[in-house]
């Protein structure tokens, strides 16, 4: 990456410094000040005051440079010092190595936090919420963190202020004490299992000045040392493993985390002199520890980010800011701390996401329009279009949403167009993704060329494209929404996450979605086999393999993205069978997990038809793969957890129609279809 630079959030403990820079520094309607040794600042009384501590060779008997604060325990706000340095500094002197830091800069504060926040949210136009502003545009540069090393003395002092910031849990949570959690009572065994779960999870934990912000792919990395991207922190990897943490009363790195992800959304994105929307959040970032020129013995810490821009194929993460929102509800959901959500600049995050999701284009669909390789299935494997993957994703986004976002002048108009784009589409993913045999049958006799408003056949599908494999395998008595559609296209592989995500989030109807869990359970061999779950079924295979992935060396039949089997996959399919009563089936899948992922080392993936080998290029100890299993038999040992995670029916969406006809000559193609779709 050509631009490197370093954030710092503010909701933190007051032992992370906190700094800002940009082109036109400003934090919510608040210019920042310039720096200078032993120099004392002053704003208005209406904004906050902050004050400089000397440095050492002005100040003897004080060895922090920054200063003080006196903040409200509920709200936190970004401040800092005008520094000309855009990274964050980590100083230790001489090179001593100590884990003991003390902040250098604390905020004051003299008034309502929030008062100040909200300047960002007054430029949102009352009128439309396609225009969100952020200060500074794309030239807004991310926050400094400083630290300098100190004594144990004034460690300790720190220490006990952060006590009033550890994140609460709910009663839920309080009821889980920690032996329940990481130690199972199902046996020695299991018992060995999850505990080197644990211990493998916190140990791939990232620190940033200090703080957890998340956890790398793999801890594992090959013998020619090239960890390519997997040492760094990836958005949806870290799903499962905040969850993992969540559930076990631990919420600091989930709180830093998002909040970190958040700033690093303004950053200046730009690939061959283009820059994307600036709702969009990054794939991963890195944190990288670089030593300060010339000041010998100090490092600093800086986060590095990638938007796509060096991603293979350079494809922009259209699934990051989908499952940071999905996360963010998760959070307050499980914590019942939901002043995070509540934060101004968090509130805008939200919109700037959604402004991306929302845009008007050429597209006739409900759906979203995303190239290839932008979700999980990160290479060429044919899912350009409107994977199903995406459209899950992007309706429990929509409905997290729903719920965090605080209706004022300002958000009316989004919360109106949010409940029509529900409405719409629910019913194009009920409608048309889903197939059965009835369903087959029906595509097995389409007329073609129709045209007309009222045609049948509206995507111009041909017969000829149900392929050989599918009558003689789906289920009588299942069902499962296909992968893609556009016109006509259909693509009937089956695509394991965005069917799971569609149970969990209620896309699909709860008579469809009791058909996934019937197909799951009759296809076990083929979806499940020796290790779950299948990323897709069947694989591409022969020409076809050829020409839609390009002949991809990885994605070979039966490995990696083209029917691979996933164990992250896990969690998900843990609580999609927890939702709809089958845990039966959750705690088949994960005790046919426990047999090998401690003894394969917790492989990314596996291969051949029935998962009888380690992926060929499969890292070990994955990261998401050990939390996808923690977090599966924390739900199975707590079912009543997992309602915090899904959705049950919206009937206020079922009932919502917003084209307006009612009438004929034309006809609402939801209330013609009514009496087809299950409800």
């Amino acid at each position: 990456m050509n631009t490197r630079g370093c954030l710092g959030i503010s909701y933190m403990k007051p032992s992370c410094s906190i700094l800002t820079l940009g082109r036109s520094s400003s934090i919510f309607g608040c210019p920042l000040l310039k720096h200078g040794p032993c120099t004392k600042y002053n704003l208005p009384k209406s904004q906050l005051k902050l004050y400089c501590l000397m440095e050492t060779n002005c100040c003897p008997d004080k060895n922090v440079l920054g200063f003080r604060s006196v903040i409200d325990s509920h709200r936190r706000v970004f401040c800092g010092s005008g520094s000309n340095s855009v990274r964050p500094r980590v100083s230790s002197a001489n090179g001593v190595k100590n884990n003991n830091f003390f902040t250098s800069v604390i905020a004051n504060v003299a008034s309502n936090t929030r008062n100040h926040s909200d300047s960002v949210e007054s430029r949102v136009n009352e009128n439309s919420f396609e225009k969100i502003y952020i200060q500074g545009g794309f030239n807004v540069k991310p926050l400094v963190i400083k630290k300098i090393e100190e004594g144990q003395d004034l460690l300790g002092k720190d220490e006990e202020k952060n006590k009033e910031y550890k994140v609460k849990v709910n009663a839920n949570i309080d009821q889980l004490s920690k032996p329940e959690v990481t130690e199972s009572t199902l046996g020695g065994d299991v018992f060995e299992v999850e505990k080197e779960a644990w211990k493998l999870l916190r140990g791939a934990v990232v620190n940033y000045c200090g703080n957890p912000v998340g956890t790398i792919a793999a801890t594992d990395h090959p013998a020619d040392n090239q960890p390519l991207n997997y040492d760094q922190v990836f958005i949806r990897d870290f799903v499962p493993s905040a969850l993992a943490f969540l559930l076990n009363g631990e919420g600091e790195i989930v709180n830093n985390f998002l909040l970190h992800t958040l700033q690093l959304q303004s950053w200046e994105k730009t690939v061959d002199c283009y820059s994307p929307g600036q709702g969009l959040m990054p794939a991963s970032f890195k944190v990288r520890t670089l030593p300060l020129d010339g000041r010998d013995g100090e490092f600093e810490d800086v986060l590095d980010p990638d938007f796509g821009e060096s991603a293979i194929g350079r494809v922009a993460p259209v699934d990051s800011g989908l499952w940071w929102i999905i996360l963010l509800r998760a959070y307050g959901k499980i914590t019942g701390d939901y002043t995070l959500q509540e934060r101004a600049d968090v509130q805008t995050g939200i919109k700037l996401i959604l402004n991306l999701c929302l845009t008007d284009g050429f597209d006739m669909f409900p759906t979203l329009l995303v190239t290839d390789g932008s979700c999980m299935i990160d290479r060429r494997m044919g899912i350009h279009g409107h994977p199903l993957e995406i459209q899950a994703l992007f309706y429990s986004a929509l409905r997290c949403s729903r719920e965090m976002l605080t209706v004022n002048d300002s958000t009316k108009n989004l919360v109106v167009a949010i409940n029509n784009r529900l409405s719409a589409l629910s019913f194009h993913m009920r409608e048309y993704y889903w197939v059965d045999m009835k369903k087959i049958n029906e595509i097995y006799r389409y007329k073609t060329e129709e045209y007309s408003a009222e045609a049948t056949n509206k995507f111009n599908i041909y017969p000829d494209q149900i392929p050989s494999w599918l009558a003689d395998w789906i289920p009588d008595t299942g069902g499962y929404l296909i992968g893609n559609l556009q016109p006509a296209h259909m693509d009937f592989r089956f695509f394991t996450l965005g069917n799971l995500w569609s149970v969990i989030s209620s896309l699909s109807t709860s008579e469809q979605s009791e058909g996934i869990m019937n197909l799951v359970e009759e296809k076990w061999d083929d979806l499940v086999a020796q290790m779950p779950l299948k990323i897709c079924y069947p694989a591409l295979e022969h020409e076809e393999w050829r020409i839609i992935t390009g002949g991809d060396p990885k994605n070979t039949p039966w490995s990696y993205h083209n029917g691979g089997s996933w164990p992250t996959l896990l969690w998900q399919f843990t609580l999609a069978c927890i939702k709809m009563g089958r845990t039966e089936l959750a705690r088949k899948a994960v005790k046919l997990a426990e047999k090998r992922l401690l003894v394969d080392d917790w492989p990314e993936y596996y291969d051949t038809k029935h998962a009888r080998f380690v992926g060929k290029q499969a890292r070990l100890k994955q990261t998401w793969t050990i939390a996808g299993y923690l977090t599966s038999t924390i739900l199975l040992d707590n079912p009543e957890l997992a309602s915090l995670l899904f959705w049950e029916e919206d009937y206020e969406v079922l009932e919502n129609c917003v084209c307006g006809l009612t009438n004929e000559p034309r006809k609402c193609s939801r209330f013609a279809a009514r009496s087809r779709t299950a409800v």
